[in-house]
Parts: structure tokens; sequence; C-alpha cells
């Protein structure tokens, strides 16, 4: 495997300096905290998080990661913006969330250290920031047991998600700070699923997600022309 750091620096600097308004609801990462009860929840139906040693590989500021831990998972949450670990790890001392740890390093690096050793896999809204998403697909697997789960959120690449995804969300809405994506960085379901198959993943569902700017409301659905999850399973 690549052991190469898999991160673009200016990705890192985007977010490290909004790293402080992580956990506020009303901040630039509003969208995050609005979809997470229905990303979570559709993890833990196919899976049922209790009891389950989870990764989530670039955690941010833990919002994923820490709501995981309040279902009962052991969770890991891995990033390399060193400030959103810092305000992960600060939160979970505030909230008294048990069951969650933070580190800093690569997916890459830790499917060497710790192969075949998570129930659970989650990487969402990460593949979009990265110059090779395939290798973190890959390391994912190789991190997951077999039977594990693995689960991927990220934006499609079409004229439909660059009005509604960067042309809507970031300069006319402004849910988003403008430049959060870019167009070509985004990817297909089809690719996501060629990279889950390369890496040893067999795909078992797939979930859109859509939102309407007029009542603030985010809802999972079949259409995955925008924003979409897959879940996956190691063999």
């Amino acid at each position: 495997m690549n052991t190469h750091v898999n991160a673009d620096p200016a990705e890192l600097a985007k977010f490290s300096d909004l790293a402080h308004r992580w956990w506020d609801p009303e901040s630039e990462f509003r969208p995050l905290h609005q979809i997470n009860p229905l990303r979570l929840n559709w993890i833990d139906g196919l899976v049922s998080l209790s009891g389950k040693h989870v990764l989530d590989v670039g955690c941010g500021g833990g919002i994923l990661s820490d709501s995981m831990a309040r279902k009962g998972a052991q969770v890991t949450g891995i990033d390399l913006s060193v400030k959103a670990l810092r305000v992960a790890q600060l939160h979970a001392l505030e909230a008294e969330t048990r069951n969650v740890t933070y580190r800093e390093i690569s997916a890459e690096a830790i499917a060497l250290e710790q192969p075949g050793s998570f129930d659970v896999v989650t990487c969402m809204e990460m593949l979009e920031h990265v110059p090779d998403p395939a290798s973190v697909v890959k390391a994912c697997s190789d991190l997951v047991k077999p039977g594990g789960w693995v689960f991927f959120s990220t934006i499609n690449r079409n004229p439909k998600s660059f009005l509604f995804a960067i042309i809507g969300a970031e300069y006319v809405l402004q849910l988003l700070p403008k430049g959060t994506h870019e167009y070509a960085k985004m990817i297909r379901p089809s690719e996501l699923a060629g990279f889950c198959r390369s890496g040893g993943l067999e795909l078992t569902e797939t979930r859109g997600m859509e939102y309407n700017p007029f009542t603030r409301r985010y809802w999972l659905s079949q259409d995955t022309s925008v924003n979409y999850m897959l879940a996956t399973r190691k063999p």
C-alpha cells in the first residue's frame, strides 16, 4: 500500500481555519449538524452500532463520531487536521461522551497499523477532499473485519450537482463557505462503486440525500444525483 500522506494541504487549512466553529449548529457546519441524525440512523439501522468497534475516517470535529459513541459504539475518530481533532477532544470532555478517542493519523497509515480491526468504518464527506479517493477506499476495506461494514458519503459529479452543491449551497443559499467543494473532485456513484469493488468491498445499499431550501429540511431518498451514501460490506 502507498504510505504517502493522501491529503491536500489547502483542504486541511480550509477546515482547520473553521475548526473552532465545528460544534456551533448555526455556523458553516450547520448542514453537517442537520444531516447527522439521518446518516446516523441509516447506519445504525443497518448494522446496530451498540457494542461495535467503529473507525470514523476524516472525523473532523467529531459530529458523527460523538453520536455513534452515544449509540453505544467504541469509536476511534481519525483526521489530519490537528485543530479539528482538538475541538473534537474538547467536546467529548465537555459533553462527557464515553467510548470515543481521536487520533491524528491517515487512513492508509492506520490500515497498516491495525488491519482488520473494526466492525464498522465510516468515511463521510471526505473523499471529495483528498487527492486519491481510491486509496482511502482501499484503506477502509483493509481496516474492516471480514463481514464488517464500510459506509461512504460524498457528492456526485454532474451538471445538477454543480448547480445544487456549489452554485446553490455555496453562493446562493450560503449554506457552506465559498470554495468548500471543487467540481473536478466530485465522484460519480459508478466511480465510487468501482473503487469499492477494486478494494474488495461489496455494495449493499445506496441512498441519496435531498434538501428543501424553503423548509430547510433534509431527507433520504433514492435520488443519488447530488449527495449520496453507499453501504458496503467486506466478504
